[in-house]
């Protein structure tokens, strides 16, 4: 028979478990370590085969017309590049925005999906760390895609000997509008990514967004008279709707590009540089707040 002092008498066995006595890397690690598996993700490294088509397909697709010109020019011994930098950038501007659309729900809707987001925040990493760590991650990847075919450009520019102080100063033009895309897509991207957890409905709501509103923004262009000879500047306006045209719009005019050409996209002068400016940085800011408050609840 079991007496009560029986009951409450034990063993401890030591079985070889210690405490990690290691360092405590804190905060800024998680942070750093969260940039860089997202960047490693925006492109599929660390994942399968499969996974790295698409993104490398479209960095690809990007510098490919790049070397193209390159090798025009050596051959053909021209005096500049057929296409500037910024405007080599509108022109191609789908492929970023298929690489966001793409790539944003990796970053954002698989966490969701499997509930993995608040292991994240069990952490010393907090949720304002997660969208930072985020955001930056996928503005520096769309800036890897972004800038590749401008500084092929620039090298085709010195091997065809053209002036590098002019060209030193269009790269650096296209850069800093590189950078505008890259800030403005990543917040808009990213935001619509985290309302949903299924990767499908994110890239089509993403295509959906950047394409409606540029087909939205062009309507209303022509109705106020932009596709006339003479258009007015009043018409210009109507690149407000677009995120991808209010990028282009704002940075010719900043840059003052193709400011003799009447297909090149223009703010409606300097009041109107102010007000694009303004919109851009709203719809940047805006969008990485909503991500704030949408991890407040995760």
């Amino acid at each position: 028979m079991t007496t009560p002092a029986d009951a409450h008498s034990g063993v401890i066995h030591d079985i070889g478990y210690r405490p990690y006595t290691g360092p405590r890397l804190g905060r800024r690690y998680a942070t750093r370590s969260l940039y860089v598996q997202s960047l490693r993700a925006a492109f599929g490294l660390g994942r399968s085969g499969k996974s790295k088509v698409l993104p490398f397909l479209l960095l690809g697709g990007m510098a490919a017309p790049a070397l193209a010109m390159l090798a025009i020019a050596l051959f053909a011994h021209l005096d500049e590049m057929p296409l500037d930098y910024a405007d080599y950038l509108a022109t191609f501007v789908v492929l970023p925005q298929i690489f966001l659309a793409a790539q944003a729900p990796v970053l954002m809707s698989r966490d969701l999906r499997h509930h993995v987001v608040p292991l994240y925040f069990s952490r010393p990493a907090t949720r304002g760390d997660y969208v930072a760590a985020k955001f930056a991650a996928m503005s520096s990847a769309l800036m890897i895609v972004l800038s590749t075919p401008l500084l092929l450009l620039f090298v085709g520019a010195l091997l065809a000997k053209f002036p590098l102080g002019d060209n030193l100063l269009h790269l650096l033009y296209g850069l800093v509008a590189a950078l505008l895309y890259a800030l403005l897509y990543a917040s808009l991207g990213l935001l619509i990514a985290a309302a949903t957890p299924r990767r499908g409905f994110g890239v089509a709501a993403i295509m959906g967004v950047l394409m409606i509103t540029r087909a939205l923004a062009s309507i209303v262009y022509a109705l106020n008279g932009g596709l006339d000879p003479l258009r007015s500047d009043s018409a210009a306006w109507a690149f407000l709707i677009s995120p991808s045209q209010l990028v282009e719009a704002l940075a010719n005019r900043l840059f003052g590009l193709g400011a003799d050409s009447a297909t090149v996209l223009h703010a409606p002068g300097a009041a109107g540089a102010a007000v694009f400016a303004a919109v851009l940085v709203a719809l940047t800011a805006g969008g990485y707040a909503l991500m704030l408050r949408r991890y407040r609840n995760v």
